[in-house]
């Protein structure tokens, strides 16, 4: 694993760190490698059900009014 070290951090962005840290209940470092990693790595995109829901919902379709059937599926029997 590598490490780096930030050197002349100011102590306003240190101690804004420190409390960004301890609202997400871990430590600064632990913090900073979260900040690190998210400009880093780009959101995941959109899978295709994702994309497809996000058109309907442009053309209005997102209030279908329909009940779903969740009792258990019975067995399959092969004859």
């Amino acid at each position: 694993m590598s490490a780096i070290t930030v050197r002349n951090l100011s102590e306003a962005a240190h101690r804004a760190l420190r409390i960004r840290a301890a609202e997400h209940g871990r430590s600064t470092e632990a913090e900073v490698r979260a900040i690190l990693e998210a400009a880093v790595n780009p959101e995941p995109k959109p899978g295709l059900g994702t994309r497809l829901w996000q058109i309907g919902r442009e053309f209005g379709g997102d209030d279908l009014d329909f009940s779903r059937d969740r009792s258990p599926a019975g067995a399959v029997e092969f004859e």
